[in-house]
């Protein structure tokens, strides 16, 4: 109990405190109208969960904590183990609130809250929320029923299923060094209200909140969830999203090198959903690069790991994590090393340059990026993946085509007679949840078959798969490789 007060105390700073406790077995309206009640009368809500041994509890004390944790209204919610009153008499909250149903009711409460000058209060707020549980089945749901193999490509290239799954299980042997920029995407849902009547605008409520570890960061989480060993370069800033970073990259059994620039937040984007759709996305974010101590500590650290590395990931989004001067020093001992280096440089809100990565055995850009690495917005997308090839000596280039799939322009084996061959494969998920990690998806598991010995055109399809599993859910979740075998096998 005390932990818990000390923790609150320092959260709230100053704060005013409101607490509200319950059973909380299923989050449902009543309840969400509370919490938002509840946070309405103060500035830090607290929320007391009772255990498993209170009476009519029907699900576990550790699921109803995470789902209240979910809910943007609750500051800090924990699991009672001791008696409330006596807590409350420990914390002395300025404000207790409690449901209108036991307004007319003895509260026992009462005396001590009155001892120390506090305020019970009873209400229930406002009721046009939707349960937060449904809500949140979207980041729980994966839906892989819309995933179509690309018959006429596997025909094509002879591309044997067994032989891809035992390609797979060599992912396990891999170590791979990624380095990038981390950003943390946070999906606020919310809860549509109508039309202002001021002026044409949507109103929306805020509910629930899901983060997820993305950029360079879930390129590494999906590395190590195929199966790979990884060492995660990045840099963060001094704030409560590193922290957060820090604990997913433990989740995900990453080896990190984090390094603090007190000159930027952590980059964060935040998408504000309603009804399964993204209505805006603002983003938090510096873009200047990181200072010469920093790269030269990052190289530093790089060099001590590099020896028994298979593969290293350039994971690139333009927000300062990787200068041209890193870049070519990491590209230049790779190469001494015999080390295989694939880069993305993405250019979405912001712009990029993927022909900044030189001698890459492999890059995924889009036709956007790959247009503005050449400055050609005119040819074809055949001449355009040639003049990428040339400008930058890259082995392989994948140019993404959203909903259309991907075109491959790839180098042969030696053995051929056609050195090079172009081919594309179509989209494979047709009705997506969320496109935003397919790319990233892409270039990792198309990066690893390389190296863990497919062809370059098994290994497009390889990641073509897995991009479909991966937009089939709402946020970047790791890959997992018994899903992506199941797939190639049915």
């Amino acid at each position: 109990m005390l932990n818990n007060i000390e923790q609150i105390i320092e959260q709230a700073k100053d704060k005013k405190i409101v607490f509200v406790y319950g059973k909380f077995n299923i989050l449902h309206p009543g309840h969400l109208r509370l919490l938002k009640f509840a946070k309405d009368n103060g500035g830090f809500l607290v929320v007391g969960l009772e255990g498993d041994s209170s009476d009519d509890i029907l699900i576990d004390a550790n699921l109803r904590l995470e789902a209240l944790s979910h809910s943007l209204f609750v500051d800090y919610s924990f699991i009672i183990e001791t008696d409330v009153i006596e807590f409350i008499k420990e914390l002395r909250p300025d404000i207790v609130v409690k449901g209108n149903e036991h307004e007319n009711k003895f509260n026992i409460e009462l005396k001590v809250i009155e001892s120390y000058g506090g305020k019970l209060i009873f209400g229930s707020g406002d009721i046009r929320f939707s349960s937060l549980s449904l809500l949140r089945n979207e980041f729980m749901d994966v839906d892989i029923s819309n995933i179509k193999k690309p018959l006429a490509y596997t025909k094509r290239h002879k591309i044997d299923p067994n032989k891809i799954v035992s390609i797979l299980d060599k992912f396990k042997n891999l170590n791979i060094l990624v380095i990038g920029d981390t950003i943390i995407d946070e999906y606020i849902t919310c809860e549509p209200l109508g039309m202002s009547q001021e002026d044409p605008t949507i109103v929306v409520s805020p509910i629930s909140s899901n983060m997820f570890i993305g950029g360079a960061g879930i390129v590494a989480a999906h590395s190590s969830g195929l199966g790979a060993k990884v060492d995660f370069f990045t840099i963060l800033g001094n704030d409560n999203y590193a922290d957060f970073t820090k604990d997913k990259i433990k989740e995900y059994k990453i080896n990190a090198y984090t390094y603090i620039d007190t000159s930027r937040p952590t980059t964060l984007k935040q998408r504000f959903r309603a009804n399964k759709k993204t209505l805006l996305r603002v983003n938090h974010l510096k873009q200047h690069h990181i200072d010469i101590e920093t790269q030269d500590k990052i190289f530093e650290d790089i060099t001590e790991v590099i020896d028994n590395k298979n593969l290293i990931v350039f994971s690139d989004f333009s927000y300062g994590a990787l200068p041209q001067r890193l870049i070519d020093k990491i590209t230049k001992l790779g190469l001494e090393k015999n080390i295989m280096i694939v880069a993305d440089s993405q250019s979405s809100s912001q712009t990029g340059d993927i022909s900044k990565f030189k001698n890459m055995s492999l890059v995924t850009p889009t036709e956007r990026e790959a247009r503005l690495g050449v400055n050609d917005f005119e040819s074809g997308l055949i001449v355009l993946a040639e003049k990428l090839r040339n400008k930058s000596s890259i082995k392989n280039v994948f140019i993404t085509l959203g909903s259309e799939g991907v075109l491959i322009h790839a180098n042969r084996d030696s053995n051929d007679k056609e050195k090079w061959i172009t081919d594309q494969i179509e989209a494979l998920n047709s009705n997506p949840k969320d496109v935003a990690g397919a790319g990233d998806s892409l270039l990792i598991t198309s990066a690893m078959a390389i190296s863990a010995g497919a062809s370059v055109i098994e290994s497009a399809y390889i990641g073509s798969i897995a991009a479909a599993c991966q937009v089939a859910r709402v946020g970047n979740i790791p890959l997992n490789l018994e899903e992506i075998k199941k797939e190639i096998l049915e």
